[in-house]
């Protein structure tokens, strides 16, 4: 699904390809950190209590950047090539919040959409032609059946049967 964006300076309409960026796993390394406490604590991995209760604010910290995605999606928004939003599953309200200060400290104007845990994030938004760059393949999988296009975001490389990139300003040559 593209967007049109008309730059009213140049007089010309740019179409702009929807692309949304996971959080934990693609922009931040939260997903260890979490599990190495959730283990430390005692608590299953699966355990919804666990991430209910977790105070999100205290790994949500700028060591944990992923290859440089920050700067990775500046240059997503700088390209033009675009409609950038920030896709998150969530588990409480104050994990989304906390999320969503922190993109604030980079992005005052990016849109970031809190997706319960429970819901697929092919429920919170348009999937038709819209890209998904996520680390977990159960969620490409859904974004693709939903007529979506996923981009697997893995520092290893690894595919698992998808397009893969390491870096999230990669998918700038992509489309």
């Amino acid at each position: 699904m593209y967007s049109i964006m008309i730059n009213i300076k140049e007089r010309e309409v740019i179409k702009m390809k929807r692309l949304y960026i996971d959080f934990d796993g693609v922009i931040l390394d939260t997903i260890s950190i979490l599990y190495e406490t959730a283990t430390k604590e005692g608590y299953e991995l699966s355990d919804a209590n666990f991430y209910k209760n977790f105070d999100y604010s205290k790994i949500l910290k700028d060591k944990y950047i992923i290859n440089d995605g920050i700067n990775c999606i500046e240059k997503i928004l700088n390209s033009e090539k675009f409609e950038v939003s920030i896709l998150t599953h969530c588990h409480s309200i104050k994990e989304g919040s906390d999320k969503v200060k922190y993109i604030r400290k980079f992005f005052k104007d990016i849109t970031v959409i809190i997706c319960p845990k429970n819901i697929s994030k092919t429920k919170m938004v348009h999937t038709e032609g819209a890209i998904l760059i996520d680390d977990f393949a159960g969620n490409l999988k859904e974004w693709e059946k939903a007529g979506g296009i996923s981009i697997k975001f893995s520092t290893k490389l690894n595919a698992k049967g998808y397009t893969v990139i390491d870096k999230l300003d990669k998918i700038i040559d992509m489309f």
